[in-house]
């Protein structure tokens, strides 16, 4: 009987292949499903019109990722198991399912100070993924590697949403050679390393992932929008019981106290929340009788922005149309990538690279963000 393989026409890889039904066994779950309905980039669109790709395509692309890069190292001879492969494919696959409607833009609001990695290790458990694709995602199997393709500073996950992102924007900033880096992987005495060769390909990738936040994710408007995303969650929650009109499912959230705990109930109604909740919320609110609720979403939804005015500290009013907030970003972190010298040595990325000191320098920024006519703003 032919094997069953199902391809994904994607437009930053080409062809996806899903090699085996347990993989397709997951997509189709309600779950993974789900992600279609969930923005990447939040509220990114508002500045970048073509920025509406979902955790679905990322997700799927970063599965692709994650075999080229299983084909690259058991070519050049890593003893990589079966089942050590499906396991760690499985868990880049679902490492995404437990985000927020809106991603990173309602991180910990809906259920309160819970991450979205928190809440995908319950659905990865949910789904009925073994105990090997739940080692792979806490980092405690004991091939470290396998962790470092699903989180670290050269895993699959980022070189996908850098690449994806930057295709949809239409920030070429962004574009990087993902494949000359994979190419170059390769497994020495179990500890991933990138070839000498490809060095030049790590600065360009840590090059654009720098740039990527200054220009993306963390660009003024996009903050701007974001924080009044937010501010509007912040007030809905304040004032939940006297609400109008709220989606059934945000409803149940908002009453949620404090350090309420993440037991089935809640996440069976978190997972009912995607993109389209947040929607319509913000177009009945735009109706409610308290006016700070009213005003925000009347100006979010108009696409009257706040204000973001670069600053030297953080002031001290701060109100529902006045905050404070600081940025930072840095393109590499203490988590070394490793090389393998054409000596055979392996080095740290930073004993390396000629350009490791911009890299490795965090910047921060401030800003005051702000409605634009405050004279005219119910507080």
């Amino acid at each position: 009987m032919a094997r069953k393989i199902k391809i994904f026409n994607d437009p930053v890889h080409g062809f996806i292949e899903i090699p085996h039904e347990a993989y397709i066994a997951y997509i189709d779950h309600p779950y993974f499903q789900r992600l279609r309905r969930i923005r990447q980039l939040g509220m990114a669109p508002m500045v970048y019109p073509g920025g509406t790709q979902t955790r679905f395509g990322h997700s799927m692309g970063a599965f692709h990722l994650t075999g080229l890069a299983m084909d690259v190292l058991k070519a050049k001879g890593a003893k990589i198991e079966a089942e050590e492969e499906a396991a760690v494919r499985k868990a880049v696959l679902l490492h995404d399912v437990g985000h927020s409607p809106y991603s990173h833009a309602l991180e910990g609001l809906l259920i309160p100070g819970v991450n979205h990695e928190a809440i995908t290790r319950k659905l990865i458990e949910r789904i009925g993924a073994d105990e090997l694709v739940l080692q792979m995602f806490d980092g405690a199997y004991p091939r470290k590697f396998f962790r470092r393709l699903i989180s670290g500073q050269l895993d699959m996950d980022r070189m996908d949403y850098l690449l994806r992102d930057a295709y949809y924007t239409g920030v070429r900033e962004g574009v990087f050679g993902a494949d000359r880096i994979i190419k170059t992987l390769v497994l020495e005495n179990d500890v991933l390393a990138v070839e000498e060769k490809g060095v030049l390909s790590v600065e360009k990738f840590l090059v654009a992932r720098r740039l990527m936040y200054w220009q993306v994710y963390f660009h003024k408007t996009c903050l701007a929008a974001e924080t009044m995303l937010r501010l509007i969650f912040r007030r809905a929650r304040e004032i939940h019981d006297g609400l109008r009109n709220c989606p059934p499912a945000l409803a149940y959230l908002l009453a949620l106290p404090e350090n309420a705990p993440l037991d089935d109930k809640t996440l069976d109604v978190f997972m009912q929340t995607d993109d389209s909740d947040v929607q319509y919320a913000l177009k009945l609110w735009r109706h409610e009788p308290d006016p700070v609720l009213s005003t925000l979403c009347q100006m979010l939804y108009a696409r009257r922005l706040f204000k973001s005015v670069r600053v030297e500290e953080i002031g001290q009013e701060s109100s529902y149309f006045c905050v404070y907030q600081t940025v930072s970003n840095a393109a590499y972190s203490e988590d070394e990538i490793r090389i393998l010298t054409k000596s055979g040595e392996i080095k740290p990325f930073s004993k390396v690279s000629d350009l490791f000191s911009t890299f490795g320098q965090k910047i921060y920024k401030t800003y005051k963000i702000y409605a634009p006519d405050e004279a005219n703003i119910v507080d």
